[in-house]
């Protein structure tokens, strides 16, 4: 399905993806763990080719999305939706506008520049938004809406494109712990009813241990941890956030929090 082989991506002297590999044979819900600065948002971006990969393949379904260009690659973007730490919505236009955008790959520039969406487009954005939960927030404008419903906004966008993977960037770095549970609920969902393959970078254990079936560990641009969550010991923590000694079998997920968090603007 999904397979990454030696990707990196070098900025000047600065190696921020080193050699990453790992495979995706079915649908899964994936996890990616480190300390801000360890390549996880870099690689995202290769995988969605919102960056060039420096050397390296990432192929999916027998296609190399590394070589995409032009159309074919708009079109690898539509089947590869990407969510973002700050939703990354038009804040003054009204919520199902904003998810509407999750069709402009495959709209014509006419339509795009007129705004002008089928009904049958319409009524499935706000069967959408009605699966998260938000259909009544539909009419407003999105700079209106909580970050946990602008980001439940963002995943309907993504939704719109009718994905075959999602990726997310830190989705649930700037909610609070009640908004938080709510987005990766929605998330694990989307992977469980409509067997989407969902890559969440994330900044706690716990979540990554709670909803992920598969998680991956990332320290200086390298991968040094693919398993699962029962796998991921103190021992491998330790290897991946580099806590030091003090790091105990009874660190919490705000211990690992306050690792990562000064620096989470950064990756």
């Amino acid at each position: 399905m999904l397979k990454v082989t030696e990707l990196t991506k070098v900025f000047g002297s600065k190696t921020a993806v080193d050699r990453v590999g790992f495979e995706v044979s079915k649908p899964a819900m994936i996890g990616v763990i480190g300390r801000s600065g360890a390549g996880k948002s870099t690689m995202l971006r290769m995988l969605n080719r919102l960056a060039d990969a420096t050397s390296g393949t990432v192929e999916f379904e027998g296609r190399d999305i590394t070589s995409l260009r032009g159309a074919d690659k708009r079109h690898w973007q539509s089947e590869c939706a990407m969510i973002f730490q700050q939703f990354n919505l038009v804040p003054r236009m009204d919520v199902v506008s904003n998810v509407l955008h999750g069709t402009l790959n495959r709209r014509s520039t006419l339509a795009t520049m007129f705004n002008l969406y089928p009904q049958s487009d319409i009524d499935r954005a706000i069967d959408i938004l009605d699966r998260l939960g938000i259909a009544e927030q539909a009419e407003k404008r999105a700079e209106a809406l909580s970050g946990g419903q602008q980001q439940r906004v963002a995943i309907a966008r993504a939704l719109m494109q009718d994905p075959k993977i999602i990726l997310a960037d830190e989705p649930i770095a700037s909610l609070d712990p009640m908004n938080a549970q709510i987005v990766m609920d929605a998330l694990r969902r989307i992977h469980e009813e409509d067997g989407r393959t969902v890559i969440a970078n994330l900044h706690t254990l716990d979540t990554a241990r709670r909803y992920c079936d598969r998680v991956i560990g990332m320290r200086g641009g390298r991968m040094v941890f693919d398993g699962t969550p029962a796998q991921l010991t103190t021992g491998v923590a330790r290897d991946i956030y580099g806590a030091g000694a003090d790091f105990s079998e009874e660190a919490t997920s705000t211990q690992i929090d306050a690792i990562e968090r000064p620096r989470v603007a950064a990756n």
